[in-house]
């Protein structure tokens, strides 16, 4: 079999130089499951639809399962001649079926291939972030409930304000997760649409049935337009918002915990076990995981300024450019689910220095407000209140 998947009209060899300056197989490697998967998926229907005999599907989808454990146990060469993941899997087949092999790629191309390859992992991503989210917030919660009566300094510019109890300043961020936990499934609905069936971006004119490939791998619906479809990257700028926004918020709540941490704070006590030390100065316990959580946030936010970029000039359809977003989404979900694993067991080891935090009550006039608010409900109004209090 060529190597390539497009030979027949070229007179010319492709330069080695544009082999290796156009692989992809390097990076979108990770998704051979979801390859095989939508190609076992697509066999199927395939033989529902009359194209492929039973027999023929069978001998296929054994194969790919044999590719598919090659893959995972580190066996199965890659090869930049074969520039992606999908002409690899369909090598393999080949090598082993022949022809049959060759006939997988009915009613399919590379376009709708990848598109419905990303949507599955992205869709994957979106359920396992979902649950590290979940984790993070079991940790808060468990943390609030054992200082259930602790009361801390609330801050507003930095500067304290009013007394609030430590749980509730801990469930602050139970709230931002949770919203990033309805963002994620808001954008997993608009993630689960089929594209596989719309060609390279005219769909097919053989008799395929696309909603047999969308039951089977679990989508709700299949694209309505070919053209959008096999282009369509917008569920991976939603996701890399939505990552975005997780990191932001990682990173709002390293910073306060790094600046509690401190011993002019000293609110906080972070474990050892997620601290690192000085080469030189024998006496320091760096938050190293609470400022790595913060930096690797800028990654993510970078993605997204990148995926946006990238789409922002190309025509209607399929184009290369498209081949850049995977390494810019990947990124971002590598290092929220990094950040992510970090974070709960840090939260879990923390604990509140309850005697530094009793000393810095009594500092800060944190009462004045609620003095205010005495006066006003003894009949003062709050402007006369509010000029009262600040004078005393």
């Amino acid at each position: 079999m060529n190597q390539k998947a497009w030979g027949g009209v070229f007179k010319e060899v492709l330069d080695q130089r544009m082999e290796t300056f156009s692989e992809s197989i390097s990076f979108d490697r990770r998704l051979a499951d979801d390859d095989i998967d939508a190609s076992i998926a697509h066999a199927s229907m395939l033989e529902h639809c009359g194209l492929l005999e039973p027999n023929e599907s069978d001998h296929i989808k054994r194969a790919m399962e044999e590719i598919r454990t090659e893959i995972r146990e580190g066996r199965f060469e890659f090869t930049t001649a074969r520039e992606d993941i999908h002409l690899h899997i369909e090598a393999a087949l080949v090598a082993r079926l022949g022809d049959l092999g060759r006939r997988i790629h009915t009613a399919r191309s590379r376009n709708d291939q990848v598109a419905t390859d990303l949507r599955l992992y992205c869709r994957r991503a979106i359920d396992r972030i979902d649950g590290l989210l979940l984790n993070l917030q079991r940790s808060f919660v468990d943390m609030a409930q054992r200082e259930l009566g602790l009361i801390i300094p609330g801050y507003t510019h930095l500067r304290r304000a009013q007394p609030v109890l430590a749980s509730h300043q801990i469930l602050n961020w139970c709230e931002k997760f949770d919203r990033d936990r309805s963002r994620l499934s808001d954008c997993r609905t608009r993630t689960n649409v089929l594209p596989l069936g719309s060609g390279a971006l005219a769909g097919s004119s053989l008799p395929i049935d696309r909603d047999v490939v969308a039951k089977l791998l679990g989508f709700e619906k299949v694209a309505a337009n070919s053209l959008d479809a096999v282009s369509d990257r917008d569920f991976v700028c939603e996701l890399a918002f939505v990552l975005s926004l997780i990191g932001v918020h990682l990173s709002q709540w390293a910073e306060e915990w790094i600046l509690w941490s401190t011993q002019e704070y000293g609110y906080v006590l972070l474990p050892e076990s997620f601290c690192t030390g000085s080469s030189i100065m024998p006496q320091k316990i760096n938050p190293d995981a609470l400022e790595l959580i913060r930096g690797k946030s800028a990654r993510v936010l970078g993605n997204l300024q990148s995926l946006l970029v990238l789409l922002k000039g190309l025509p209607t359809a399929y184009n290369r450019d498209l081949q850049e977003d995977k390494e810019r989404i990947f990124d971002s979900i590598d290092t929220v689910e990094a950040s992510l694993s970090i974070a709960a067991p840090l939260i879990d080891g923390t604990r509140w220095n309850s005697p530094k935090i009793a000393l810095s009550i009594e500092q800060g006039y944190l009462d004045a407000t609620s003095l205010m608010e005495a006066f006003i409900a003894h009949g003062v109004p709050q402007r006369t209140a509010h000029e009262t209090v600040g004078r005393l």
